[in-house]
């Protein structure tokens, strides 16, 4: 029987992808068998096979270019891989910046030997040597959920390569506090219970969880999405469980993070406000919601909030827009609090924008 996703991610999503210049090449990383799949600017791929006249290549192009376009690289969450994820931003970034979609590993095309790293950390340094097999010195780095915790550590291990990171239902690291609560109020017994689903039902409540607008597919199709999408589950799980840090390893970072002068913090409190928040979203696209405007002003000042002082409300939305226009590059972590999840789709929407 034909794989309605598959037939759907082949025929529209990579398509699309195309469309915007975009082509899919796979990296080697290293001498142990660990290849990225990464999608990758056309332009950015010289005829020369080997690493070398790929470099090569590439700074005759940087030099003719000036210094060429931000590079942007996209990074998913546990849901699905790279193009699935990102595909309608590609399609928008694309005309702005080089673009870069990998998956990470255990995801799409991205494999790794047996026995490899199963950390952010590790999965940070296999993309980052991707990209710099393919040529690029400088890059935004933004972060869907589990992707998120990659582009954090890509920050802190690779500065030189990372100039800024765009999170969205993300943290900078899980702390055993945190998902300790998190699984509270999902209701699962742990991550992998709730992000690798075993049946149609349980992938309903990923799903509910992880967009704004509630939306209803059929149970073939939501069938057919499992079959393609969620596999290497051994390897997920443990992917998960090397997410969680202990508390006070945590902290220490965490402080150390808030020393970036360009790094904003957004808590956005969906609890409650969904309805509203889903109200002003045109308007906030476009920065012109009065309403949200006046409750961020009587949250405090933006002069606090770029030194890492926290926002509370859906107000908050219309303050980093301003603030990301007198910010040169803003490293931006969108950390929602929310009872049901919804507003993660939204969030990552409406900030990408703003690089």
């Amino acid at each position: 029987m034909v794989n309605l996703v598959h037939v759907a991610k082949k025929q529209l999503v990579q398509r699309l992808a195309k469309m915007a210049g975009l082509r899919q090449r796979a990296v080697d990383v290293d001498d142990a068998g660990t290849v990225i799949s990464i999608w990758v600017p056309k332009d950015k791929l010289p005829a020369g096979p080997t690493a070398e006249e790929m470099e090569t290549e590439r700074r005759k192009k940087e030099t003719k270019r000036n210094g060429g376009r931000l590079s942007v690289v996209l990074l998913h969450g546990f849901a699905g891989d790279g193009i699935l994820t990102w595909v309608l931003q590609v399609v928008a970034l694309a005309r702005h910046y080089d673009v870069y979609v990998p998956d990470l590993l255990f995801f799409g095309g991205s494999v790794s030997p047996a026995g490899a790293d199963q950390t952010p950390g590790f999965q940070a340094e296999c993309v980052a040597s991707a990209l710099r097999r393919l040529g690029v010195e400088r890059c935004v780095a933004v972060g869907f959920s589990y992707g998120g915790f990659v582009a954090f550590k890509m920050a802190e291990a690779d500065p030189a390569l990372v100039v800024s990171v765009v999170a969205t239902g993300s943290l900078v690291y899980m702390t055993r506090s945190t998902s300790e609560a998190m699984l509270r109020r999902l209701g699962a017994a742990s991550f992998a219970e709730f992000l690798l689903p075993n049946d149609v039902a349980g992938l309903k409540s990923l799903f509910a969880a992880g967009t704004y607008r509630k939306w209803w597919l059929p149970d073939r199709v939501l069938s057919d999405y499992m079959k393609l999408m969620i596999f290497n589950r051994k390897e997920r799980t443990q992917l998960l469980e090397g997410l969680v840090v202990s508390d006070e390893d945590a902290a220490v970072v965490v402080r150390s993070y808030r020393q970036w002068p360009r790094f904003l913090t957004l808590p956005v409190r969906i609890a409650g406000d969904t309805l509203a928040l889903g109200r002003q979203r045109q308007h906030l696209q476009h920065g012109a919601c009065e309403k949200p405007q006046r409750a961020a002003r009587r949250e405090g000042d933006a002069a606090k909030h770029s030194k890492g002082g926290p926002l509370g409300d859906a107000g908050a939305a219309a303050r980093l827009q301003r603030l990301s226009q007198r910010v040169p590059v803003a490293a931006v972590t969108l950390m929602h609090h929310h009872d049901d999840g919804r507003g993660a789709a939204y969030a990552q929407a409406c900030y990408l924008a703003k690089i």
